[in-house]
């Protein structure tokens, strides 16, 4: 298992939910944290933790956000590609302008990042992206969400992208795919029978899982389900 001590994670949307229970774990575990959101006021972390703007939908904020964090910290170990939106476009209904949303938020924006951090993750030769990505990105349980199912299905992806390229310096990548998490992204859905919420800890320990692995013990995929159901 990596030492946390002097390494340093990148969390985006670290304001609430399952970035939020993300960085406050890392922080407890010993690793220097550099949070972006798009409101960095309203992340409350001590002073050691760096925070920067970064919207997803940006054409800047994410090479910025790099820069920022290797001028203040010199190197950058990990990154954590956690920020995402949830919005229902189907077959049949939805708009392009969701659908444009979707695919900005939850596939370009974490390239866009992915891309600005590489040459430092690659550097580090113990780089790491974890990538929530969502059960969604593995099988679509209702046409409504195609869009949302559609736009984590290239999450995963990348995932996969960013573990083929980088292997030989050292980068490995996990997509860590929640089920229904207790967050309030989906306060107003309540579980089906035989469903819970997972509590975003869960989450956190799942990240922490993936980011302290060694580069002999690569896990591509990490599946934390919701409910009993068949292997994916």
């Amino acid at each position: 298992m990596l030492n946390p001590d002097g390494r340093v994670i990148m969390v985006s949307g670290a304001n609430r939910g399952i970035g939020k229970e993300v960085a406050k774990r890392l922080r407890e575990q010993g690793y220097s944290l550099s949070l972006g959101a798009r409101q960095p006021s309203k992340l409350d972390f001590d002073d050691a933790v760096l925070t920067h703007v970064w919207d997803a939908t940006s054409a800047t904020d994410s090479q910025a956000w790099v820069d920022a964090t290797i001028k203040h910290f010199g190197h950058i170990d990990g990154v954590v590609l956690n920020a995402g939106v949830l919005l229902e476009v189907g077959l049949v209904e939805g708009s392009d302008e969701d659908l444009d949303t979707l695919w900005a938020v939850n596939f370009k924006g974490p390239l866009k990042l992915i891309r600005a951090a590489l040459p430092a993750l690659q550097a580090s030769g113990h780089g790491r992206v974890v990538n929530i990505t969502s059960l969604a990105g593995k099988r679509l349980l209702s046409p409504n969400g195609l869009g949302y199912a559609a736009s984590k299905h290239a999450s995963m992806a990348l995932t996969h992208a960013i573990r083929q390229f980088g292997w030989d310096s050292g980068l490995r990548a996990t997509a860590v795919c929640p089920g229904l998490v207790d967050t309030e992204m989906v306060d107003n859905v309540d579980p089906p029978t035989g469903q819970f919420k997972i509590p975003p800890s869960a989450i956190a320990d799942s990240v922490t899982y993936a980011l302290a692995l060694p580069n002999e013990a690569s896990v591509a995929e990490l599946l934390v389900n919701s409910r009993l159901e068949l292997s994916i």
